[in-house]
């Protein structure tokens, strides 16, 4: 097994990390002093431009390439973490893909890659997370939700319906780890200016900012912020979806 930095705080795999949310949350804990397991599945140069980023901070960092929604990819990538750092402390569930459009418009395949992509991913990484977590009686997962998981967004059904079933998995789930030390929680985010919201006009991004009580879209490092904080301490706190959306729903 690679020996790794022993001042280090524990392990943290993001997914989804290659660039906007993930990518602040990766740096956020690399700031802290985790070792970080980061991973894409589209964009391998921005995978590996976040890596170098990561090791500016003295830090272990591993990336994978892949779609962990792929339960065969997961499973290589969980070996893989095995062999170079043992176990994960924190497991963070941010990969996710959007689909603009009419349900009507949309195809099978199309319905069935976000769902793959934004929910079966999570139900990969935390089974095969899990049971490490249980064995040291200790853990924090925390997946990356939507708004529209609470409420649902016309013409984004199925990225709706795949973040209000992350939603529900992690309720389901905080009970279920609960008597082993696992807290489990999710960060329903609102609107946050990164990458995904690009076909956006500016237009219509002034007009979503007025809908906004604060006024504006929040960014990707103050979802990383909520994230290290609730990957701290606080084990009474689990099998909650906690809003982060400027007061906007």
């Amino acid at each position: 097994m690679t020996k790794v930095n022993s001042i280090n705080k524990g392990t943290v795999l993001v997914t989804g990390s290659s660039r906007g949310i993930g990518k602040a949350i990766a740096i956020k804990f690399a700031m802290e002093g985790y070792n970080l397991i980061i991973n894409g599945s589209s964009r391998k140069d921005k995978l590996l431009q976040t890596k170098y980023d990561i090791e500016q901070y003295k830090v272990s960092c591993m990336a994978y390439f892949g779609d962990i929604g792929d339960y065969d990819k997961a499973k290589e990538l969980f070996s893989m973490i095995k062999e170079e750092f043992g176990h994960i402390d924190i497991l963070v569930n941010n990969a996710g893909i959007s689909y603009v459009g009419l349900l009507t418009d949309m195809s099978l395949e199309d319905w069935n890659k976000i769902i793959t992509t934004n929910l079966t991913s999570v139900y990969n990484c935390c089974s095969l997370a899990i049971p490490d977590m249980v064995k040291e009686k200790s853990g924090k997962i925390i997946n990356i939700s939507s708004v529209w998981g609470n409420v649902g967004a016309s013409c984004e059904v199925a990225y709706s319906a795949s973040k209000g079933g992350m939603n529900a998995f992690t309720k389901a789930l905080a009970k279920e780890l609960a008597p082993s030390n696992i807290q489990v929680n999710a960060i329903a985010c609102g609107a946050i200016d990164t990458e995904m919201n690009k076909f956006l006009t500016d237009e219509e991004l002034l007009a979503l900012s007025n809908e906004i009580p604060s006024g504006r879209l929040g960014n990707a490092e103050e979802v990383a912020d909520l994230v290290y904080q609730l990957s701290q301490n606080n084990s009474y706190l689990t099998g909650q979806v906690i809003g982060l959306d400027g007061g906007w729903i």
